[in-house]
């Protein structure tokens, strides 16, 4: 029988390089995020929301703008000149959402936008949420309807470096930033409501007004259900809670390490502290305190978690020694890893139904779980652009915050119309391990995708490199959906 040979130990011959070939794309990915906006109108809504942000009806809307940004963020862009880029590529021109959007135009549009109008923007958004649960099988949208609705808020800082850029300022860090202050939809990981403020800005300050608009921006049919707000020790103040309190709502905000909350421990027996779920080595307890001017109902939870001492940093500035009791934290090093038990405590008010053992356990472990906020920032900065702000002009930082946020969304619509589903749970997004899939991985699997776009027979034929067949099926699924009406 005759071998074939592999051609090993044979010189190959060497590819020419030809004439550039204008119907290549390296995004042809962009055709499902063209889909998706068409399917649930993005463009529509954020522009009758917003309005006109010019005297002449003709050319880019505030629609298109946002979302022109935040499908070049989504294709790896991480500057306005990235516009430029993707405006050059003939053939994914014909595929994006938003083609022919320069980054002067961008910038120039951005600066017409009234404050107002930027609160507008929510509403859009909010428009295209509630068309997206629509669109989900009765079941799913029935369970994210029903409840819990969690409303998460927190800061994230944006580094700048420019030394005269506008509405930033000085952290306690020492850094130049801006700092988007967000209010998410949990469940969903989709921002209802946002401000861009400086690195002098304390949150406590706005986030009722903040918690008020994302209310306003949640679906009617998740409104009716059990609606949650979660928040960290950054807004221990009575604001927020009597918000949540006067639109009857639950909240569950962090408390700062006080002296009054580090006497309370003494009068706790062991007996008052039980096993906290999922969660080694941790304890709940809680505790009858309720500061002056938040709503009466207002109950003390604190968690407790055994540590090691070698787990503590003989650093007194460390974020984890904090967190120990005062008596504790000033021991030397050597007396800390003598003594026994060590515990970091943190402290939650609630006024949730923490009645019971076990209803306490579920309200610390649902709270624990307010990091999904930070996932959406890292989604925002490391996925999309908001790990820097652009422009001196702070109105154009908005527009290119709101095209992150947009692109965080995107890819939320997208998890939720396209993975997966049975009954109300979702059993495979798009992610590695079959989760919700975030956006770098978005861009790999599904954006960043090389292709042809060839014109025959009145039709257009993208043609896609061997073992991409998630594109082609991830839009089959967008294009089984009903049109919006």
């Amino acid at each position: 029988m005759k071998r074939i040979r592999s051609g090993a130990g044979r010189s190959r011959q060497q590819p020419r390089i030809g004439a550039p070939d204008r119907s290549l794309t390296p995004n042809a990915g962009l055709a499902v995020i063209t889909e998706l906006c068409g399917r649930l109108g993005v463009i529509g809504a954020l522009d009758a929301a917003v309005g006109p942000v010019k005297q002449r009806d003709r050319g880019f809307g505030a629609g298109e703008l946002l979302t022109g940004i935040a499908a070049a963020q989504l294709a790896g862009e991480d500057f306005l000149a990235g516009l430029d880029r993707q405006r050059a590529d003939a053939a994914g021109q014909q595929l994006a959402p938003v083609p022919g959007l320069a980054s002067t135009t961008a910038a120039g549009l951005a600066r017409r936008v009234t404050p107002a109008q930027w609160r507008a923007v929510e509403t859009g958004l909010a428009v295209v949420t509630g068309r997206m649960v629509s669109l989900l099988p009765a079941p799913r949208a029935a369970a994210l309807a029903g409840g819990p609705v969690t409303i998460d808020l927190d800061t994230t800082d944006v580094e700048v470096y420019g030394s005269k850029k506008r509405g930033v300022a000085w952290n306690h860090q020492g850094q130049r930033v801006g700092r988007p202050h967000v209010a998410a939809w949990a469940e969903t990981e989709i921002v209802l409501a946002a401000d861009l403020g400086d690195g002098t800005d304390d949150p406590r300050a706005t986030a009722p007004g903040l918690l008020r608009r994302a209310l306003a921006c949640l679906p009617a049919s998740a409104r009716a259900g059990r609606v949650a707000v979660r928040a960290d020790a950054g807004y221990f103040a009575g604001q927020l809670a009597r918000a949540a309190h006067d639109a009857h709502i639950a909240f569950a905000i962090g408390a700062k390490r006080i002296a009054p909350l580090w006497r309370l421990l003494s009068g706790l027996a062991e007996d008052d502290w039980h096993d906290a779920i999922e969660m080694d080595n941790a304890q709940v307890a809680v505790a009858e305190y309720c500061p002056d001017w938040w709503p009466a109902d207002t109950r003390l939870l604190i968690r407790r978690v055994a540590l090691d001492p070698a787990q503590v940093s003989a650093d007194p500035r460390s974020r984890r020694r904090r967190t120990l009791h005062p008596d504790q934290r000033a021991l030397p090093f050597p007396e800390l890893a003598a003594a026994s038990p060590v515990y970091a405590y943190s402290f939650i008010l609630t006024n949730l139904d923490v009645s019971s053992p076990a209803r306490a356990a579920a309200a610390e472990h649902w709270y624990r779980h307010r990091t999904t906020v930070e996932n959406l920032f890292r989604d925002s900065k490391i996925g999309a652009a908001l790990r820097h702000l652009p422009s001196g002009y702070p109105q154009v930082n908005l527009a290119w915050m709101w095209g992150a946020l947009l692109a965080a969304a995107m890819a939320a619509w997208l998890h939720q119309l396209t993975a997966i589903t049975a009954g109300e749970d979702i059993l495979a997004g798009h992610g590695v391990r079959g989760g919700k899939a975030m956006i770098a991985t978005l861009r790999w699997r599904l954006i960043a995708v090389p292709g042809r776009l060839i014109r025959h027979a009145r039709h257009l034929t993208l043609r896609l490199p061997p073992g991409h067949g998630l594109l082609p099926e991830v839009l089959a699924r967008l294009r089984d959906l009903p049109a919006p009406v």
